[in-house]
């Protein structure tokens, strides 16, 4: 898949919490993934420095009716109600040309309401706001929901749901597994399983499970005795994380395990055979065939690239 272009259209008021929750997902996948899986710009309406609600200046890259891409997010916050006069609809009813999806997040759902582009498409918005949402916009069916995507409209309902919808591209585009090392780099238990944050009994049976396996890196448990500690069967468990993240328990373990040795690799001078047993693997060699089939090269290759 190509570099994915994204753009994040900037307006007075924009939450500094919403943007570094764009974008850090973002910059970590490709980190991560050693691969520029996206790009992003910041776009304003105008040219000049725009400043978030905080007091934080940031100056556009070029302006939004010179931009294109695969996704175009609209992030005001503050003041959102006095920004959606005829240039900001003007402006997104252009971009919704040269876009392939747009997305409105935190109040951004507001502005792409005002200019038409969610007619007839289920949308969510900051919650506070989702009341009068509902009845300025009847043609839009509005949801209480932590973001939700309807072909190529996407909204969110605020700065930590920004988070969650990323982390859900990701591992749309590009695979659980990156988007659940992501998680983990943020320290978050949310692997982006579901618009409503997973607080449900499996959710909360597929983080405990999660929980467990990283406590036990070094030392992995059998699927049966996690599922056990989890509060539930191993078939459950096995049910409740293909439907979570998408893979089993055993192929997300293992995930985690070799995440850990890329990492010791990569800012260790550990040996191989010591990585390999902090990792859980016995043979040095199985964890480099199992390394290799998992980030298409060796530990050591990988050690010579970042020397």
């Amino acid at each position: 898949m190509p570099t994915q272009q994204i753009g994040v259209l900037l307006f007075n008021g924009f939450s500094n919490h919403c943007l570094a929750n764009t974008v850090e997902p973002l910059r970590a996948a490709n980190t991560l993934s050693g691969r520029d899986l996206y790009a992003w710009e910041f776009l304003g309406l105008e040219d000049g420095t725009v400043t978030s609600s905080s007091g934080l200046p940031v100056t556009p890259h070029r302006r939004v009716n010179a931009a294109t891409g695969d996704l175009l997010a609209v992030m005001p916050s503050y003041g959102f109600r006095d920004l959606g006069g005829w240039r900001t609809q003007f402006a997104l009813r252009a971009a919704s040309h040269r876009f392939a999806a747009l997305a409105g997040l935190d109040t951004g759902s507001w502005l792409l309401a005002e200019a038409g582009l969610l007619d007839g498409h289920a949308a969510t918005i900051h919650w506070q706001e989702l009341t009068p949402f509902a009845e300025r916009f009847p043609e839009i069916d509005a949801r209480r929901e932590r973001f939700v995507i309807d072909g190529p409209r996407i909204t969110c309902s605020g700065a930590m749901a920004a988070f969650d919808l990323v982390l859900h591209l990701i591992g749309r585009d590009h695979g659980q597994a990156l988007a659940l090392d992501v998680a983990h780099l943020f320290m978050t238990r949310n692997s982006a399983r579901s618009h409503e944050g997973g607080a449900g009994p499996s959710a909360k049976a597929v983080n405990r499970a999660l929980a467990l396996m990283q406590e036990h890196i070094e030392t992995p448990l059998p699927i049966s005795a996690l599922a056990r500690r989890a509060g539930c069967t191993q078939k459950a468990l096995e049910t409740r994380m293909r439907a979570e993240l998408g893979a089993t328990p055993a192929t997300v373990y293992r995930r985690l395990r070799l995440t850990h040795a890329r990492k010791l690799v990569a800012e260790t001078d550990l040996g191989i055979a010591e990585i390999a047993l902090r990792c859980g693997y016995g043979d040095p060699a199985a964890m480099t065939r199992a390394f290799r089939a998992e980030f298409e090269t060796t530990p050591r290759a990988l050690r010579s690239q970042v020397a």
